[in-house]
């Protein structure tokens, strides 16, 4: 064989060279463009029709197994549910207070008045219009935490404290609905505990908050009577799971990218926390001493 020329090896490397360049340049060409997660609530578009909940970023048959990762609830003549009743019998106690109206608050799940929850929690107002990623992240949220309770929910059917103690709630124009409404998992509690997980991990330096508001949207249930503190403790544990599962989401991470943007700029500016912000650490400080 013949020697190869130190010409010769040049040229090939400059042809190699080549042959890279024009590779790496086809695939930056065809690299996928960035993905864009939408604000526009008619863009995500409803769940159900005229209900005003929003599609997840999951689609439905994409939801958490809840039958699958829960524990059957506490039966009949068992310690647990002794337990529940006797946290039904101190929570609801607290009915008619300002815990209880923190309660009857958190109940409602609308946007833009849910938007409000953990405005002091976070220091800063979430709204559509100031912060519309974040603002979509709850929204969207709200649906794959809910959704992903149903399984456990439909297949328990579990009856809810007001009904079996015979003891109304303080939400009584829902009572109908939560009459046909499986009991267990608490689906509030999924959604408040995702939401006080997800707005941690966008806002760590405010955890402590985020996460006592979001134990406190939990349990308003129980105070509500509305939940057993069994349903309560298993919804927060689907609300993890959810959560866990949609970092796998591109569209979801894609809006949470953006939300953390907003809320770096919305608390440049800082703010003093108002009256009512004050009023709402004071009163959730003072039922965690006496609350399960």
């Amino acid at each position: 064989m013949r020697a190869v020329k130190a010409s010769e090896m040049i040229n090939m490397s400059i042809k190699l060279l080549a042959i890279g360049l024009c590779i790496n340049l086809i695939g930056a060409c065809t690299t996928a463009p960035p993905v864009v997660a939408p604000t526009s609530p008619a863009e995500v578009g409803e769940l159900r029709a005229g209900t005003g909940f929003l599609k997840g970023y999951l689609a439905p048959a994409e939801a958490l197994d809840s039958l699958a990762l829960l524990p059957p609830p506490p039966i009949e003549g068992s310690p647990a549910l002794s337990a529940d009743t006797a946290t039904f019998n101190t929570l609801t106690k607290f009915q008619g207070t300002p815990r209880g109206a923190m309660a009857i608050s958190d109940a409602n799940l609308n946007f833009p008045e849910a938007a409000s929850v953990f405005s002091c929690a976070l220091g800063m107002q979430i709204s559509e219009k100031g912060t519309p990623n974040l603002n979509m992240l709850l929204r969207r949220t709200l649906t794959d935490t809910a959704l992903a309770t149903y399984k456990a929910k439909n297949k328990y059917a579990r009856v809810r404290p007001f009904i079996m103690l015979k003891a109304g709630s303080c939400t009584p124009k829902e009572e109908a609905f939560l009459a046909k409404d499986g009991s267990y998992p608490s689906g509030h509690s999924a959604i408040g505990w995702g939401w006080a997980l997800l707005l941690t991990e966008l806002a760590p330096d405010r955890k402590d908050a985020l996460l006592q508001r979001g134990r406190a949207f939990a349990q308003g249930r129980a105070i509500c009577g509305v939940h057993w503190q069994s349903d309560i403790d298993a919804g927060r544990l689907v609300g993890s799971a959810a959560v866990a599962q949609l970092h796998a989401n591109a569209v979801f991470n894609a809006q949470m990218s953006a939300a953390r943007a907003e809320i770096a700029r919305a608390r440049v500016v800082g703010a003093p926390p108002t009256a009512a912000c004050l009023a709402e650490a004071a009163t959730i400080a003072g039922s965690s001493l006496s609350a399960p």
